[in-house]
């Protein structure tokens, strides 16, 4: 079974939105655990626009399945990252005017910075992902920083199949089909496979089954739904999307 991480983002956004105590994404985060989800996602930014440091510190105290903490390679972060000391680091590129996250990190160009920042935290035990787009050379790339898994972005796979799900068209095909090709790529270098990035409850079945994907992380999609039919049912409906 695919296991599922739910990234409570936008309940911040939303709570950001008024400068107001809620709705808390700390609360919303243990709605998504008793819901089965398998671990809680959170991106803290530089600018502080809706996941800030009290959060982030609350959850690290309450939570009881792991915590997966996106954020880009500065000194800000790696030192709040160790200091709260996540399950999980992702490190992802993070430009300021962007709505979210665009595309994954260049690790080929980055290598140096990427592979020091990957020494930090595993010093003091934090696993540590990166999120890429789904290129081989990226991956391998990855792999040679010392990283043990990486999160391919799923972005063009998912504006493949916006609404309905076509599974005869072209577009989708190929997209699916390079994704599969990158996971296989993955596993055979030693990483560990995850996703994520503009998945829904239409278009998530096929990359679950991927047999080398162990973990999907989803945010956006859940967290609209939870606002028609609450956090629970959301995460249920999602698993069940996810592993029907």
């Amino acid at each position: 079974m695919t296991k599922l991480g739910v990234n409570v983002d936008h309940v911040a956004t939303i709570r950001q939105a008024r400068r107001a105590p809620e709705p808390d994404p700390v609360s919303a985060a243990l709605l998504a655990e008793l819901a089965g989800a398998h671990g809680i996602t959170v991106h803290l930014r530089g600018d502080r626009r809706h996941i800030q440091d009290r959060d982030i510190h609350l959850l690290r105290q309450v939570i009881t399945t792991r915590l997966n903490l996106e954020m880009a390679v500065t000194p800000e972060m790696l030192q709040i990252a160790m200091q709260v000391k996540p399950n999980t680091v992702t490190l992802v590129p993070e430009r300021p005017e962007e709505v979210t996250t665009e595309g994954g990190l260049d690790v080929r160009t980055h290598a140096e910075e990427i592979s020091a920042a990957v020494r930090q935290l595993h010093e003091v035990g934090i696993q540590v992902s990166l999120f890429v787009d789904p290129s081989e050379s990226q991956i391998t790339a990855t792999a040679e920083t010392g990283a043990q898994l990486f999160e391919i972005n799923t972005a063009a796979y998912a504006e493949a199949v916006p609404l309905g799900l076509d599974e005869h068209d072209e577009n989708f095909e190929q997209q699916l089909k390079k994704l599969e090709a990158c996971a296989h790529h993955g596993e055979s270098l030693g990483l560990r496979v995850l996703a994520g990035h503009g998945l829904t409850y239409r278009n998530v079945g096929h990359v679950s089954a991927i047999p080398q994907v162990e973990e999907l992380n989803i945010g956006h999609n859940i967290v609209s739904r939870a606002v028609l039919v609450g956090m629970e049912r959301a995460v249920r409906e999602m698993l069940e999307a996810m592993n029907a």
